[in-house]
């Protein structure tokens, strides 16, 4: 082959690579990840108070294994393993007038969802000047976060979720309208273990959840360092 078409197969076969790792970068940035691992939202940074860090705790419930306790006064979320156990996640909340208690159960579970903001939200906040999308889908910058727990109640979706978020600097605060938010992955660790039909037990203004004997004796020392 002479250099004239050495130099023209060298140039095509360039462009075609350029080409392809285009092609590739655009699908990849099209599609949203498993895990929440390379998730970068746009949004504030502010630390997580350290107290709020998903913590293996010792644990003592009437409750059975499997099942949720929501503190939304302590702000915090237990998932109850058994034998004096419990994993200890920091959540977010519903801000005043938005709280509630009672006893619900995980509907169904989705990876990545979109988000349906409620007509009367959407209404609430064009008066407040700012327009909610009617749907969005799931990615990084969704509300939602990586994971989503839909919580029932008789069979039938109240609307309210355990869910991950795109703003973690609100972990341990009265935000939501009534949704419980972790940090997406913390949400992810409870979404791998969490069963559909699991109960949760919010305990919240009004007392609805009834009595529920909990106890949380702090922190597991041998699970932190060695695990299990």
């Amino acid at each position: 082959m002479n250099s004239g078409k050495m130099l023209v197969a060298t140039a095509c076969m360039m462009a075609a690579l350029i080409t392809t790792t285009a092609e590739a970068q655009t699908a990849s940035a099209a599609k949203p990840q498993t895990t929440a691992s390379d998730a970068v939202p746009s949004v504030r940074s502010k630390a997580v108070p350290e107290r709020y860090k998903r913590r293996a705790v010792r644990f003592t419930t009437n409750e059975a294994p499997g099942t949720i306790i929501v503190d939304t006064n302590n702000k915090f979320l237990y998932y109850i393993e058994g034998a004096g156990k419990a994993t200890r996640y920091g959540i977010g909340v519903g801000r005043e007038g938005f709280g509630w208690s009672g006893v619900v159960a995980i509907g169904r579970k989705e990876e990545w969802p979109s988000w349906t903001p409620p007509a009367e939200m959407r209404v609430r906040e064009r008066r407040a000047g700012r327009i909610l999308p009617a749907v969005q889908e799931g990615g990084p910058n969704n509300p939602l976060g990586a994971r989503a727990m839909y919580l029932y109640k008789g069979g039938r979706d109240t609307i309210f979720r355990i869910h991950g978020t795109n703003q973690p600097w609100t972990i341990g605060l009265n935000m939501s309208s009534g949704c419980i938010r972790m940090m997406n992955k913390d949400v992810e660790h409870l979404y791998d273990r969490a069963a559909v039909g699991a109960k949760v037990v919010v305990i919240g203004p009004g007392n609805k959840q009834g009595n529920v004997a909990f106890e949380d004796r702090g922190m597991d020392v041998f699970r932190t360092i060695f695990g299990g």
